[in-house]
């Protein structure tokens, strides 16, 4: 598949001053991570390869609480963002080494039996044919995934669109991802708990220190990423949502999903090395 560079740049030509000057690198989990839903081991060594070069990995998703128990415990990760910044995990050592895992959420987030999400999730599924509930939804705390493209049938982007019109209507907050449109009460996005949990955890100063973070993503539910951190990144297929998002990312990697999100890790680590 082809695609139009000309609003972002290839990731080859970040510097390699601008690598070497990262600390953090986010993501995205779905499409960004994974390649039509399973995780490649290219894109999971990468994860490493950056771990292991000294650089703090966290996933930002919007995926539920209960993946993130897992990802926060399993995978070479400093920590995981999930159900779009409704919450933080991540493992902390006790006296003699142990891990254990640490909670946080986001203040005032609303629990997704609230009776607005419950309107609104009756009034999308009456009125979208198709539409569905995530099947990851008995895993989540705060929010309500509808899924319109992880499994069949596969509905448009303009049924999503739809979706996130009835939330808006009734006041909630709604999202697209690449496989969902997640809803939730709250003011509160992925962006809001990014800089929350760098500055708590890690001393980062969101003042001085947006060219310390290095966003990986691909799909609208980024886009405050994408708009905050100027050496934000999308893999190939964040041209399929040009169209819905006014802020696309400064760089683009020349493959999709997963294997694009590897690709920018080795420019990255390629590009620090050179800076030596």
């Amino acid at each position: 598949m082809e695609y139009n560079l000309s609003y972002m740049k290839p990731i080859q030509e970040i510097t390699a001053d601008e690598a070497r000057g990262i600390r953090f690198v986010l993501m995205d989990i779905d499409d960004t991570l994974t390649n039509n839903g399973k995780l490649p081991a290219v894109s999971y060594s990468a994860l490493w390869e950056l771990k292991d070069a000294g650089l703090k990995v966290i996933p930002v998703t919007g995926r539920p609480a209960g993946w993130c128990d897992l990802i926060a415990r399993e995978w070479p990760v400093d920590g995981v963002i999930g159900e779009n910044g409704a919450l933080a995990f991540w493992e902390e050592r006790s006296k003699d080494e142990k891990p254990f895992l640490r909670q946080e959420f986001f203040p005032g987030a609303v629990r997704n039996d609230h009776p607005v999400l419950v309107t609104i999730k009756e009034e999308a599924l009456k009125t979208i044919p198709g539409l569905r509930i995530a099947k990851d939804q008995f895993a989540r705390m705060f929010d309500i995934a509808f899924d319109f493209a992880e499994e069949e049938p596969v509905l448009t982007l303009r049924d999503a669109e739809k979706v996130k019109a009835i939330a808006e209507k009734h006041g909630a907050i709604a999202k697209v991802s690449s496989i969902h449109v997640n809803v939730w009460m709250g003011s509160y996005d992925k962006l809001t708990m990014a800089e929350h949990f760098l500055a708590k955890h890690f001393g980062w100063n969101p003042e001085s220190g947006l060219s310390e973070v290095m966003f990986c993503g691909d799909s609208p539910n980024d886009e405050p990423m994408f708009k905050h951190f100027p050496l934000a990144s999308g893999v190939a297929n964040v041209s399929w949502y040009k169209e819905l998002m006014n802020h696309l990312p400064a760089f683009i990697a020349l493959k999709e999903c997963g294997e694009g999100f590897a690709e920018i890790a080795e420019v990255i680590l390629d590009k620090r090395r050179e800076a030596k």
